[in-house]
């Protein structure tokens, strides 16, 4: 058997110095970006409002013939158009990809379309239509889909717009505005309702997973433990962050139109405050300039281990990034000024990208506090030992760790060691190859570290 050696490169030792978010030019050219996904692979899919999906290569080129155009299918102007765009867990072996988007009537349309012999190209003939709600007014259409770590589609839905919510849609547990929508597309023609959603046998509509939500323009799911973030637009005054930590918790109620974020805002036919989720963080027009939020990711991706853990967000008025550490303390990047930003990605390795609806381009987001930050030097000194493919944790400062975990660089959990003095972790059950070492320590804090096998 093959000897495996481990390097390692410490990258950093806390996270306790102030972050510096900036934004580099990654693609060009990109009309009102509204959803940056991947595939399982290297490139970007990136979806247009007007209806066509192009393909953003590693190098920031764009092919010049879009993956997909139903711009002949949506209606247009406004808040309509093409909103969303998901790929099917099994993408590689079964070709599905989902979309969401306002067809000629104004209503939501969620079909499901298959990839082509070439896979820079889909097949615009294989459209499967699975749901279609009707849409009162033009605006609040919600529009992200994304797959949870279940494999069930999940979808936002915004209240059926006008102002105030005036037919109470996000409160109606028999309407499908104003909701978080759970379809199982496996299962069914053309797909079920999983039998954990809560009102599945009983009052209320089989497709609902949470309520109470007024604009749930994005969300997303933390690759790597699960938990759901939803950015939910506000109404005059507040914008609001949601957090619901893994394992789910179905029938959640948010709070629209009760509440505003945690502002009361019409209270009429209501029930006790203790019987909403509020929410993780707010945010107020008035102190920030701020409008109408832009959902993003937690960072999990390696170039940037300052970010570890954070959720970032924007919004489409201040041309701010906003960072949410684990305490809801939020703290605002420099204005970028003429972005309007309205959409993250993520690609394959966790590293986080952002549109600009205003510029029409697409940006690395990046941290350039890593450059001059004072970081806590040897909180851990770490010896990895080749032979017994055994890590070395040793303690410094009077400072113990108390868990490693060691994930690959898509995110995947590989192994988790939790002890109250962790001294050793061993690696022999890994292949060589690049990985990410995370350790806790008695303060809570954490430290991250790269790890190589060779």
């Amino acid at each position: 058997m093959k000897t495996k050696l481990l390097c390692l490169f410490i990258i950093i030792s806390a996270f306790s110095h102030a972050q510096e978010i900036d934004i580099e030019l990654f693609a060009q050219n990109i009309t009102n970006p509204v959803e940056i996904a991947h595939a399982g692979d290297s490139r970007l899919f990136v979806a247009e409002q007007t209806g066509r999906i192009k393909i953003v290569n590693t190098d920031g080129t764009v092919n010049s013939t879009p993956f997909l155009n139903v711009s002949t299918l949506i209606s247009s102007g406004g808040e309509r158009g093409l909103l969303g765009l998901a790929f099917h867990p099994d993408y590689t072996t079964n070709g599905y990809f989902y979309i969401n988007y306002t067809n000629t009537s104004g209503d939501t349309v969620i079909a499901r379309y298959s990839v082509s012999s070439n896979p820079d190209i889909a097949n615009s003939g294989s459209a499967t239509i699975l749901l279609t709600v009707d849409q009162p007014y033009s605006n609040h259409n919600g529009g992200c889909i994304r797959f949870g770590p279940d494999g069930y589609l999940y979808i936002s839905m915004g209240d059926g717009g006008s102002g105030g919510d005036p037919q109470n849609n996000a409160q109606n547990i028999n309407s499908l505005l104003g909701k978080m929508l759970r379809l199982d597309v496996d299962n069914g023609s053309p797909y079920s309702s999983p039998a954990t959603n809560p009102y599945v046998g009983t009052n209320g509509a089989d497709e609902i997973w949470a309520i109470g939500l007024r604009n749930a323009w994005k969300f997303s799911f933390n690759r790597l433990n699960g938990d759901l973030w939803i950015a939910d637009v506000g109404q005059n005054a507040v914008e609001e962050i949601n957090r619901v930590v893994s394992p789910l918790t179905a029938g959640l109620n948010f709070g629209w139109k009760c509440y505003e974020g945690n502002s009361v805002y019409s209270t009429g036919g209501c029930g006790p405050a203790s019987s909403y989720t509020m929410p993780f963080a707010v945010y107020s027009h008035s102190a920030t300039g701020g409008c109408s939020i832009t959902g993003g990711y937690v960072y999990t991706g390696s170039i940037y281990p300052n970010l570890q853990g954070k959720y970032l967000f924007a919004d489409y008025c201040n041309d701010k990034i906003g960072v949410i550490d684990s305490n809801g303390t939020i703290a605002y990047s420099d204005e970028f000024s003429g972005q309007g930003f309205t959409v993250f990605g993520e690609d394959i390795n966790g590293e986080l990208y952002i549109g600009g609806n205003s510029s029409d381009n697409i940006y690395r987001i990046k941290d350039n506090s890593m450059s001059r930050a004072s970081f806590t030097k040897n909180a851990f000194t770490i010896y990895p030992n080749p032979a017994s493919h055994i890590v070395n944790i040793n303690p410094q400062n009077g400072i113990s760790a108390v868990k490693a975990e060691i994930y690959d660089l898509s995110g995947k959990l590989l192994i988790e060691k939790k002890q109250g003095e962790l001294t050793t972790i061993n690696t022999g059950s890994l292949p060589a190859g690049m990985y990410m070492l995370f350790i806790t320590d008695t303060q809570n804090n954490s430290h991250t570290h790269k790890l190589a096998i060779k």
